[in-house]
C-alpha cells in the first residue's frame, strides 16, 4: 500500500467529500482495511490533508477537493493551443513545478512545455522566498517557452505574465484585482497570486524562459500562519465559483498565445493592458536597491518593463533584478 498510484487513487476516491466505506476503499485497492487506514494517516500528516473517520460511516475529507484532470483542461484548449504544446504534464507531488520545468525545456522554438502540481514540496517566489503550496487547493503551474531572443529581451516578460493571469481571472469572473510591479497579483491589496520568471541561454540568444505561476484558491488556518504578508484567496469572493481546472486551461491557453506574440513583438502589445490593471501606479512606494530605501511615487512602467520612480533625486527607471518594491503601507 506505500505506492504513489495508491496513494493517488485513495486521495481520488474521497476528493468529493462524501464518506466512503474502510471495507469499500480496501476492495476498490485491492488491500486489507488495515492498510487503508495507515495509508489514509500518513496522507494526511504528510500532505496535512484533514481527513475525517467516524465508525460506521467510514473516511471522508474534511473539504471537498476538485484535483487537476488532464481530460477537462485539454478539452478546453483551442486547436492552435495544442499545436504548440509539446507536453502538459500533471503531477500529484513535485518539490517545485519551475524545477521540473527547468530541467525539460523544449529543444524547439515556439513549443511549450506545462507542468501542473496538486502539491509542491519546496514551491518559491522571488528573491528565494517561500511558496506555501498545500495539496490540491490552489493552482501551481509551470510553463517553458524557448525564444529566439536574447536574455536581455525576456526582461519584460513577467510582466506579460502578470497581464495574462489578470485577464484569465477576469475571464472567470473576478473583479477587483489588481497587479502590483514586477509580480504579484493583489485582490483588496492583499496577495492572491504570484509569478516567478526564471530564464537561462545566450546573452546574445537564443534564450529558455520557465513562467511559474501560483494562485491562491483556499487557505487553511495552518497554511495562512506560514505566509509572511497580507494574502488573499478567492474562497474570499464568497459568490464567484473557480474551476481550477477551468483557471489552468485559461491560463495555458494564454500563456501559449502571449509567448508567441511576445517573441514577435517583445513587451511593447501588453503595456496598455498592464497600465489597466496596475495597482500601485501614482502611489508612493519603497523601493530596496541593496541596502539602500529609495521613497518617492511609482509612475508606471517604461517601454523595457522598468518601474519609473519619482523621487526627490528626480525620475528613475529600476529593473526587476535589481530592486524589490512594496506600497508605502507595506503591501
Amino acid at each position: 500500500m506505500s505506492s504513489p498510484a495508491h496513494s493517488d487513487r485513495l486521495i481520488r476516491r474521497l476528493a468529493d467529500g462524501r464518506f466512503h466505506s474502510g471495507a469499500r476503499l480496501a476492495d476498490d485497492l485491492g488491500v486489507s482495511r488495515a492498510a487503508v487506514w495507515k495509508k489514509l494517516r500518513r496522507l494526511s500528516a504528510d500532505l496535512g490533508i484533514p481527513i475525517d473517520a467516524v465508525p460506521g460511516r467510514g473516511y471522508r475529507l474534511a473539504r471537498p477537493l476538485e484535483l487537476l484532470e488532464r481530460s477537462t483542461i485539454e478539452a478546453s484548449l483551442a486547436p492552435h493551443v495544442h499545436a504548440r504544446l509539446d507536453r502538459l504534464t500533471l503531477l500529484s507531488t513535485t518539490a517545485s513545478t519551475n524545477a521540473e520545468a527547468l530541467a525539460g525545456i523544449p529543444d524547439a522554438t515556439g513549443l511549450a512545455r506545462v507542468w501542473l502540481a496538486e502539491h509542491q514540496t519546496a514551491g518559491r517566489g522571488r528573491r528565494g522566498r517561500q511558496w506555501v503550496s498545500t495539496f490540491g487547493e490552489n493552482l501551481y503551474l509551470s510553463l517553458a517557452w524557448r525564444f529566439e531572443l536574447s536574455m536581455a529581451g525576456l526582461a519584460g516578460l513577467s510582466l506579460a505574465a502578470g497581464v495574462v493571469l489578470s485577464e484569465a481571472l477576469r475571464d472567470l469572473g473576478v473583479q477587483g484585482h489588481s497587479l502590483k510591479w514586477p509580480n504579484d497579483v493583489l485582490l483588496g491589496g492583499r496577495k492572491l497570486g504570484g509569478i516567478l520568471v526564471e530564464a537561462s541561454g545566450e546573452s546574445g540568444g537564443p534564450a529558455a524562459a520557465v513562467i511559474g505561476m501560483g494562485v491562491n484558491f483556499r487557505l487553511s488556518t495552518s497554511a495562512a500562519a506560514a505566509i509572511d504578508q497580507p494574502w488573499a484567496s478567492l474562497e474570499q469572493l464568497g459568490g464567484v465559483q473557480i474551476s481550477r481546472n477551468q483557471l489552468a486551461a485559461r491560463l495555458v491557453e494564454r500563456l501559449v498565445a502571449a509567448c508567441a506574440r511576445y517573441e514577435t513583438h517583445g513587451l511593447s502589445p501588453f503595456l496598455n493592458d498592464w497600465k489597466q490593471h496596475d495597482g500601485l501606479r501614482d502611489r508612493e512606494v519603497r523601493v530596496q536597491l541593496g541596502p539602500r530605501v529609495i521613497e518617492g511615487v511609482y509612475r508606471g512602467v517604461a517601454p523595457s518593463g522598468a518601474a519609473i520612480i519619482e523621487s526627490e533625486q528626480g525620475v528613475s527607471e529600476y529593473h526587476a533584478g535589481e530592486v524589490s518594491m512594496r506600497g508605502a503601507d507595506g503591501l
